[in-house]
């Protein structure tokens, strides 16, 4: 099903649409279709439901907010922490209590990666540039 939708769109992007859709021989509404499907910022719907609340928040946050989450690091001494208990778990000499730390730690990963990811998505939807894989802060 389809929904008509009426939009003002400012002459440059006009124009912008308009011979981009004559140099590929498409039709106008196609590129506007187009366009508007590859920059929607993904719906936190598949998220864990205790993150879904902060992700739709984010849609509200200035840039420079989303900036400030995106180059977001778990401290160093947690991240430390964590490659140490990786190394015991490798080792196979973890306690349970470590155990329960190192899932812990790696859920506390999981889900700043998660902010992260859905944060670079929003900036690119505001049009700023995503950096390279290489370029990007780690977590």
């Amino acid at each position: 099903m389809t929904h008509p939708l009426t939009v003002e769109l400012p002459e440059l992007i006009f124009q912008q649409l308009s011979r981009l859709a004559q140099l590929t021989q498409q039709p106008l509404e196609s590129l506007v279709l187009q366009s508007i499907t590859g920059n929607l910022p993904p719906l936190p719907d598949r998220s864990p439901a205790a993150l879904q609340p902060e992700l739709l928040k984010m849609q509200t946050l200035a840039v420079q907010e989303l900036l400030t989450i995106a180059h977001a690091q778990t401290p160093e001494n947690l991240q430390q922490h964590h490659l140490e208990l990786l190394e015991k778990n490798t080792a196979g000499t973890l306690t349970t209590q470590e155990q329960q730390e190192l899932h812990h730690l790696g859920i506390q990963a999981d889900m700043l990666m998660l902010r992260k990811a859905y944060v670079w998505a929003l900036l690119r939807w505001h049009g700023h540039p995503v950096p390279a894989f290489g370029e990007m802060a780690p977590l």
